[in-house]
């Protein structure tokens, strides 16, 4: 069964994302335990790009049925997983990248939803914080997206967040369906 294209985020309203990612049914990974069977010899890449073998994946459609069976070990570790295998697969930082973002609302009452590099949308909140590291390159900033997987969020959505962090005052941060999630990664975590 072919997936479906990916949603336009600024045709969407909130709350037409809210039930479009609610309606997304993915499939069971963290109840399947079958046998772990090697190395799928599969890379994501920092950058959201996908390789197997060392070539990339180029159909869209396929890293993103790849996307629905990944899972993160309690121990750290990525794994692809069905019903009756498990298979290791290299990620390079975060699985997911998040390529676009739209915000509505201000203050406390704001909301703010990403479209990831899969077609995914996720509405950062209780269950989808933000946080905010310091890498060699600068402040990275992540959301969880499920079960322990995380978005990278992507320099220019980074550089969104911040003018609105700056915008909320001190402690600079973003309020999102109710939370409050500072930009205090280090010293220069709000530098752009």
């Amino acid at each position: 069964m072919p997936m479906s294209p990916p949603p336009d985020l600024a045709s969407l309203s909130l709350a037409d994302i809210a039930r479009l990612a609610e309606a997304d049914k993915l499939p069971p990974v963290d109840k399947w335990n079958p046998a772990h069977c090697g190395d799928s010899e599969m890379r994501i890449a920092r950058d959201g790009s996908w390789t197997h073998q060392g070539s990339p994946i180029s159909r869209q459609e396929m890293v993103r049925l790849f996307s629905t069976i990944l899972r993160r070990e309690p121990e750290g570790n990525y794994v692809l997983v069905t019903p009756v295998e498990k298979l290791d697969i290299e990620v390079e930082d975060a699985p997911f990248v998040a390529v676009e973002m739209k915000a509505e609302g201000s203050g406390e009452a704001m909301r703010i939803a990403f479209r990831l590099n899969t077609g995914d949308l996720v509405t950062a909140g209780p269950n989808h914080p933000l946080r905010f590291t310091d890498g060699p390159e600068g402040p990275r900033p992540y959301l969880l997206v499920r079960g322990g997987l995380e978005a990278l969020v992507a320099r220019t959505v980074y550089y969104e967040l911040v003018e609105i962090a700056l915008a909320n005052g001190t402690p600079p941060g973003v309020w999102s369906d109710g939370s409050f999630f500072p930009v205090n990664a280090g010293d220069g975590a709000v530098a752009a």
